[in-house]
């Protein structure tokens, strides 16, 4: 790892099985305190000037899925801005170099998207510096465990709804004022959204609601603004998210019940995004594209 993206190869071991060495660090994980660290496309991704002039703003972006996207968007021509907590900041210095290095510019808006007034803000200054916006991606989000309804706190229940599913809101609420017509949002949403698992059902509760958002918006966003609005399901792929306040045990098994028998790297999303910002997918919303492993999304 990284692999060669441009050669055919089988799948199943293109990249590494479930991990090895595993950490539960805790909340909000960073890539940099990662031992075994996931691909994000950081070497391999290659563009094509799919997104040449655009300008995408990106919530958790500083790592994993978020950050494959950014580098990606970057590769294919796109100026980024990228969202992330202040502790992910290392990360994030990371992820701008390869933005800048891909010749386009990075704009750094550290910030929690938890608090309503944050999100106008950042959208407004995403805006201001980028010149305008025509991408946005909605993929920041909280996760851990959880040891049944009964040990669920109002507390972490109220952080999860804020981050995955407030956020969204306020932040696409905001946007959509300085999108013009043909302009993309996409969000991420997850298999657990479908499939949910008992340890993090609270999670899974909130990436059901945005894929029922990206569907209940998409009709009256493109009649009235042209907007088109999608969302990424994901499997399970090997990220921060996993190892923050996760479950060990869970991780060394992560991906085993793919058809692959490994996670997902984010480097593999990466081209779905850029597919969905694109205008190659101009006829394309309220979709929800399964990124899973083959665990499906229905």
């Amino acid at each position: 790892m990284p692999t060669d993206l441009t050669t055919v190869q089988d799948p199943r071991t293109e990249y590494p099985g479930p991990p090895k060495n595993v950490e539960v660090l805790p909340t909000p994980g960073t890539q940099v305190a990662m031992s075994e660290k996931p691909d994000c496309g950081e070497k391999s991704y290659k563009g094509s000037g799919r997104l040449a002039g655009r300008r995408a703003l990106l919530t958790g972006a500083d790592s994993g899925i978020g950050r494959a996207a950014a580098i990606a968007f970057a590769r294919e021509g796109a100026d980024v801005a990228i969202n992330y907590l202040p502790a992910e900041q290392k990360d994030a210095e990371e992820v701008a170099a390869f933005i800048r290095e891909a010749g386009r510019k990075a704009v750094l808006l550290p910030g929690d998207i938890s608090h309503e007034g944050f999100c106008q803000r950042l959208v407004a200054d995403a805006v201001e510096q980028l010149g305008g916006l025509d991408i946005l991606v909605n993929n920041a989000g909280k996760m851990g465990k959880t040891q049944g309804i009964t040990e669920t706190s109002t507390e972490r229940f109220d952080e999860l709804m804020k981050t995955n599913v407030y956020a969204l809101f306020w932040i696409t609420k905001a946007a959509v004022p300085h999108l013009k017509p043909g302009a993309s949002i996409i969000n991420t949403t997850s298999v657990q959204g479908y499939d949910p698992s008992p340890n993090i059902f609270d999670y899974a509760m909130t990436k059901a609601a945005i894929a029922n958002f990206t569907k209940g918006l998409s009709k009256p966003l493109m009649e009235d603004h042209g907007i088109r609005i999608n969302a990424v399901a994901p499997g399970p792929v090997w990220t921060p998210l996993q190892e923050a306040d996760g479950d060990k045990d869970k991780l060394k098994k992560l991906g085993e019940s793919t058809p692959f028998k490994r996670p997902g790297q984010p480097v593999e999303l990466a081209p779905t995004y850029v597919l969905l910002a694109s205008q190659e997918s101009s006829y394309t919303t309220g979709e929800i594209y399964g990124v899973t492993g083959g665990m499906g999304i229905a």
